[in-house]
């Protein structure tokens, strides 16, 4: 993990976007890259374009497989940072609404952990079609708004303006003119169930408990729980179709006509 020497080095925390080598941030970098390790496959040999591809670690671990990567994202810390940490992939600063790609130029659009930020869904989800070839996917993870904020349409994550459940990613997807493949769920798995028990029920609400109120990469973690939580491993995660309302991410692939 990150000494507080080289920490930094990496992105800055704002409490949204996930980091790796921060055993802070373990839990959920761990789960994310559960989802790539997942749908790695169904990148090989292609030419994957990642919309929203943050810190950049889920564009690099796509780069081990296909044959071209390009990875877009709004902001231009972020772009500099993946450019100089994954020389091997494509960068550029893009509005995910108006994509800079040619129609039918891709073969794989990965969307991890992003539809959830932007304000018009439905347009993102037309540029995507687009720059699609035909039979090419369209992957999508997001968080499922009935266990990530459950009881509320509204969004508890003020960097989220519109979360999704099942039904509703599924229509979504739809509507943009996608046929839905398959619709899972990422879930704990036997190792994050064992945490869960040993912390009241939740590892989730542990790690809340310690850092809410406190500004990011400022809280005091107890010793026990730090450990804990840096030992996660995305084989600690399961994604699978059954019992997907209890799921915490949703996990897509749509495939363009």
């Amino acid at each position: 993990m990150t000494t507080p020497a080289t920490r930094a080095e990496a992105l800055h925390l704002t409490g949204e976007r996930t980091v790796p080598g921060i055993a802070e941030e373990n839990y959920w970098y761990r789960r994310h890259e559960a989802a790539y390790q997942k749908l790695l496959p169904l990148c090989e040999g292609k030419t994957v374009l990642e919309a929203g591809c943050g810190e950049g670690y889920g564009a690099g671990l796509i780069a081990t497989v296909a044959e071209r990567v390009l990875a877009l994202d709004y902001d231009v810390p972020t772009t500099e940072h993946v450019a100089r940490r994954y020389p091997g992939i494509g960068v550029a600063r893009a509005n995910l609404v108006f994509l800079p790609l040619r129609d039918a130029s891709v073969d794989v659009v990965a969307n991890f952990q992003v539809i959830e930020h932007l304000w018009d869904q439905g347009a993102f989800l037309a540029e995507c079609r687009r720059v699609l070839s035909p039979g090419g996917r369209l992957i999508v993870t997001t968080p499922n708004r009935l266990t990530f904020t459950p009881d509320s349409d509204t969004p508890l994550n003020p960097f989220h303006t519109r979360e999704l459940a099942p039904s509703e990613l599924d229509e979504l997807l739809r509507e943009a003119g996608f046929e839905v493949e398959t619709l899972h769920g990422l879930h704990h798995g036997e190792g994050v169930k064992k945490l869960d028990a040993k912390y009241g029920g939740s590892i989730i609400d542990a790690q809340l408990d310690v850092v809410m109120g406190q500004l990011p990469g400022q809280a005091t973690w107890p010793a026990e729980l730090l450990a804990d939580v840096e030992g996660i491993q995305a084989a600690d995660f399961a994604v699978h179709g059954e019992d997907l309302d209890a799921s915490l991410d949703l996990v897509a692939v749509a495939v363009r006509p």
